[in-house]
């Protein structure tokens, strides 16, 4: 759906988005994460057509966006941070204003097509009201409705919930996944929660470079670079110890506890391999009967640490 190839922006001396390349597929939604400053506003801004690219492609469903902009444009619902309402307009009234914009040409189409983006985005009993007399979460409702016009293929929302109270952030977190069934979505945002509990998909920018992608299992599972083992076993410390000091490629060991003949401990294994089985092989011929054995998992907040902390180091690596 979304081809993007090479993209760079600079202002000047600063580049923004530094020769970044990834695919959208169709039907998903897509998180683009990352702190502030990384870059996801700009990409965005590209993708929608609202900048130019220094260098580089962006290709929406088959149309650059500089080569055939209308075709191009024609296939995305945009929702930038700031949505761009009409205060002194009713809802009805802005909407019927993007419609026509958007290339609706009949009244009586347009009516309709509004009355359907107010059922989608939850604005029922709401139409009649001034922009300015909502609350934060029904005027981003409103730009999602808004967003929703001309029946695009892609919806693109730059912090969607930005300012939200909870209960408002819930209410456009399960709208935006229920957009995922008909769109393909694409959601910025550096709430990690939000990310992980809406996005098929992860797109991780810091400093203007993408530093990985995929789902967030997969994410966590490449960088579990040095897993954490958590176990108890029965016998004494320095058996216990010993024994697990055998197992190649388990480092980093501290007992985190000691009573009654049994001893807890953690160790770290090395970059891809489970060794659970192995500590377990090697405590059973010591004589230490092993009472629990785990291995921890990274979460998406692990993987967005690891990653931003040192993008550089990365890439490099």
């Amino acid at each position: 759906m979304i081809e993007v190839t090479h993209l760079t922006k600079r202002y000047g001396k600063h580049t923004a988005v530094d020769d970044i390349s990834f695919t959208v597929e169709d039907g998903c939604i897509y998180g683009l994460l990352g702190p502030n400053g990384a870059g996801k506003s700009t990409t965005m801004n590209i993708l929608t057509g609202y900048l130019s690219a220094t260098d580089g492609t962006v290709k929406i469903d088959g149309h650059d966006i500089v080569e055939e902009p209308a075709a191009a444009k024609a296939c995305i619902g945009y929702l930038p941070e700031q949505p761009p309402l009409y205060q002194d307009m009713t809802v009805t009234e802005y909407l019927l204003f993007v419609a026509e914009l958007k290339g609706v040409r009949k009244k009586a189409e347009r009516r309709t097509a509004v009355e359907k983006v107010c059922a989608r985005a939850g604005l029922q009993g709401m139409e009649p009201r001034l922009i300015r007399n909502l609350s934060k979460g029904y005027r981003q409702r409103v730009g999602i409705a808004a967003a929703l016009l001309g029946s695009p293929k892609v919806i693109i929302l730059d912090e969607p919930t930005v300012g939200l109270d909870p209960a408002q952030m819930i209410e456009i977190r399960s709208l935006i996944h229920d957009l995922g069934k008909t769109h393909t979505v694409i959601l910025s945002s550096h709430i990690l929660s939000e990310v992980q509990t809406v996005c098929d998909r992860v797109l991780i920018i810091a400093k203007g470079k993408l530093i990985a992608q995929g789902t967030p299992e997969e994410l966590a599972g490449k960088l579990a670079a040095k897993g954490t083992i958590s176990a108890t076993a029965q016998g004494g410390r320095e058996a216990v110890l010993a024994a697990a000091a055998k197992v190649p490629g388990l480092s980093d060991l501290r007992v985190t506890a000691e009573k009654g003949g049994e001893v807890s401990f953690t160790a770290v294994s090395e970059a891809g391999t489970d060794l659970r089985g192995a500590l377990s092989l090697a405590l059973a011929k010591a004589n230490c009967p092993v009472l629990t054995l785990s291995a921890e998992s990274m979460s998406l907040e692990d993987v967005f640490l690891q990653l931003t902390e040192h993008p550089e180091e990365k890439e490099e690596a």
